[in-house]
């Protein structure tokens, strides 16, 4: 009876969730310096639109909308492998470096190579790769029980020492590249186009149903002790292969959306009070909550001091550092 309820829960949760993304979807499109007529938004999604509400609404408004919903998913699955491969609340892609290995390697692309920073399918791969460099380092350095204290210390260190490193290259930029590196490092979205949702989306698409496929180990990885091994599963490997797929969607986000942090922290811990620890419904659940936390950011970014547009990562940050302490006085 109880799991019955479990699944009953959680497929309401689902359904909550997706119907609220859609509205705020829809209400986003409507909002903005020009604000569009919900029948406008109507007319140009199936062709009718004027020029002038293409331009606004296909060219402008729904990539950026896109790429928001992908990254919050993406960051949001990305925590949740990470918290329950080690059991610790705080994991989170941002916390732990991982966000800022891969921004690093990103702002070494632009410093060294300016001309590979027009190929966009270029930086998933450069973010991906300081993104899982950072995780292996970390993971080594933690040692093989994953202890959840000597986890977050390691993570602390590595983004101390990722985020010093990312200033000293940024004071050595052209003055232009700066600018530009520290608005996207700052998690800006306001120039994403469908060339970005296009170069992000499959690796989202690949990703996540690869992290669900893993909610049985995951599931078995809360168990204390020799339990996990007992039943068959092979630890080491396990939390490996969690972990390059954890660094594989906050890499590629990172690369789409800059330095956006603590959606992988809130959007589990979110989930888990909604639909409890159960990872086959924690993720997807993560995933959708995820994606609105970053649909809501953008939307009172664009339009708190509108014209100025505030990055997305500031609003999340605003909204998530209270959190993170709440955390970390219960912890």
């Amino acid at each position: 009876m109880d799991v019955w309820h479990a699944v009953k829960q959680a497929r309401l949760t689902l359904f909550c969730l997706c119907s609220l993304l859609i509205l705020t979807f829809v209400y986003s499109l409507s909002t903005g310096i020009l604000p569009v007529s919900f029948s406008a938004i109507g007319r140009t999604l199936i062709g009718q639109g004027t020029e002038s509400e293409r331009l606004i609404l296909i060219d402008l408004r729904l990539p950026r909308m896109l790429l928001a919903l992908l990254i919050g998913a993406g960051l949001a699955v990305s925590g949740t492998l990470l918290q329950g491969m080690s059991r610790n609340a705080l994991a989170d892609p941002g916390i732990l470096g991982i966000n800022a290995g891969a921004g690093l390697f990103v702002v070494l692309t632009l410093f060294f190579f300016r001309s590979a920073t027009h190929q966009l399918p270029v930086l998933p791969f450069v973010a991906f790769v300081g993104a899982t460099l950072v995780a292996w380092t970390i993971y080594r350095l933690a040692g093989k029980a994953v202890q959840p204290g000597r986890l977050l210390l390691v993570g602390v260190g590595i983004n101390a020492l990722c985020g010093a490193l990312l200033i000293i290259f940024q004071l050595k930029m052209d003055p232009r590249d700066f600018q530009q590196a520290t608005v996207w490092l700052t998690g800006s979205i306001w120039q994403a186009d469908w060339s970005s949702v296009l170069t992000l989306a499959p690796w989202i698409v690949c990703l996540v149903p690869l992290a669900f496929l893993h909610s049985r180990p995951l599931n078995l990885l809360q168990l204390s002790g020799s339990l996990p091994q007992t039943l068959g599963l092979r630890v080491e490997q396990t939390r490996k292969r969690i972990l390059l797929i954890a660094a594989a969607l906050a890499g590629s986000c990172v690369a789409a959306g800059g330095g956006i942090s603590f959606i992988g922290l809130l959007a589990p811990h979110i989930a888990r009070r909604l639909v409890g620890p159960n990872h086959y419904s924690l993720i997807p659940v993560a995933a959708l909550l995820g994606s609105l936390l970053v649909l809501l950011a953008d939307l009172i970014g664009k339009n708190l001091l509108a014209p100025a547009d505030i990055p997305v990562g500031i609003v999340i940050a605003i909204l998530g550092a209270p959190y993170f302490i709440v955390l970390l006085f219960r912890k």
